[in-house]
């Protein structure tokens, strides 16, 4: 994904700390958006890039803990995403970088016989809103987003 990534609840990350194996952990971020980070305790990552994460630690530790660390965060898997509507098997699935929504019903089995290709919604939350968004078999879905695939009426 894009350098400008925000992680939110449900999204599995690794911190590693350079040479200081005790200080690297891999977390998921809990239902208030933070993480449990050793020596610093609970940092707030929700809405946040890995990359300001990166900062963000590598600012608690420097000087009480260490005087130059290093730290690189990346993302080990992404939260779910969710679809239903006229989908074969809906739910939750797990998220991969670059996914559509053309791919997302090929991952709930497929379009029931009711559904429509051209009535679709995304919704996403941005900034603790919810945003409601036509999509296309070609939209691109992001971790989080809901899916609905509406009823064709003929």
């Amino acid at each position: 994904m894009a350098n400008d990534y925000k992680l939110g609840v449900g999204d599995q990350i690794q911190i590693l700390v350079y040479d200081e194996a005790d200080l690297t952990i891999e977390t998921t971020i809990n239902d208030n958006g933070q993480i449990n980070f050793p020596f610093l305790g609970n940092i707030l990552v929700v809405g946040k890039t890995p990359q300001q994460v990166q900062r963000l630690i590598g600012n608690g530790l420097k000087g009480d803990y260490l005087l130059h660390p290093v730290i690189n965060v990346s993302v080990i898997s992404y939260r779910p995403f969710y679809i239903h509507g006229e989908v074969k098997r809906p739910g939750a699935y797990p998220y991969q970088p670059g996914l559509n929504i053309d791919q997302a019903i090929a991952l709930a089995g497929g379009l029931t016989d009711r559904a429509s290709e051209k009535k679709i919604t995304i919704k996403s939350e941005l900034q603790g809103q919810i945003e409601n968004q036509a999509g296309k078999l070609s939209s691109a879905i992001s971790p989080g987003d809901t899916v609905i695939i509406n009823q064709s009426f003929f």
